[in-house]
């Protein structure tokens, strides 16, 4: 099975989280690096895909903006909140192409949350996972010869009304939310616990140093 490495950045700002995913995805592509999970928390902020910039689509007044190259549209960053950057090469067996490799991360999350009794699911109206009707995780990526960069995020305890008033492309106020409120006690290492403890769901092996 591949390897791959976790690498915990902390608290990064989104800037210097995308600069550094440039230059890995640079040498994942080389060969320079093996696969690798960055694991990060970023101060609050809505990166604004190409699909919201299209669609005229913006976050309400008080929230600090990016523009952002992968997928999808308006994605909130916070404190509360999981973000993971696989910079991987996606040339396994099922991962022919970018829905194969979305389905490989939304269950990844959804078998993870079961560990922690949340009953997670797919949802019809947007890639990513949900719980019930709301939406707890977010998935885009961007794809440089199959390499990826950006990834997904996991609400868990995020600021109260922060998450829920910024509209996914589609998708009313309040769909998306975090884990504390729709009344699940569970921590961000706990989730983060669960989702490496399920790592071979991503067909990889995490690389010990």
């Amino acid at each position: 099975m591949r390897k791959f490495v976790v690498n915990h950045l902390g608290k990064i700002s989104h800037s210097d989280a995308d600069e550094l995913m440039r230059i890995m995805q640079a040498k994942r592509i080389e060969d320079e690096i093996i696969d690798t999970l960055l694991i990060c928390e970023h101060d609050e902020i809505v990166t604004v895909g190409p699909r919201a910039r299209n669609d005229g689509i913006l976050p309400p007044e008080g929230y600090t903006t990016s523009p952002v190259d992968r997928g999808g549209g308006l994605t909130w960053h916070g404190p509360g909140q999981i973000v993971v950057y696989p910079i991987f090469k996606w040339d396994l067996e099922g991962e022919s192409n970018v829905k194969a490799i979305i389905s490989i991360l939304e269950e990844w999350v959804i078998e993870s949350l079961k560990d922690r009794d949340i009953k997670a699911n797919r949802d019809e109206r947007m890639q990513g996972v949900w719980v019930g009707q709301n939406k707890i995780c977010s998935i885009g990526l961007s794809f440089l010869r199959w390499t990826s960069r950006h990834g997904l995020t996991i609400n868990c305890n995020t600021p109260p009304g922060r998450v829920e008033m910024v509209s996914g492309c589609g998708l009313g106020q309040d769909t998306t939310t975090s884990l504390s409120a729709l009344g699940f006690n569970t921590t961000k290492e706990e989730v983060l616990d669960s989702l490496l403890s399920n790592s071979s769901l991503l067909g990889r092996e995490i690389h010990e140093l």
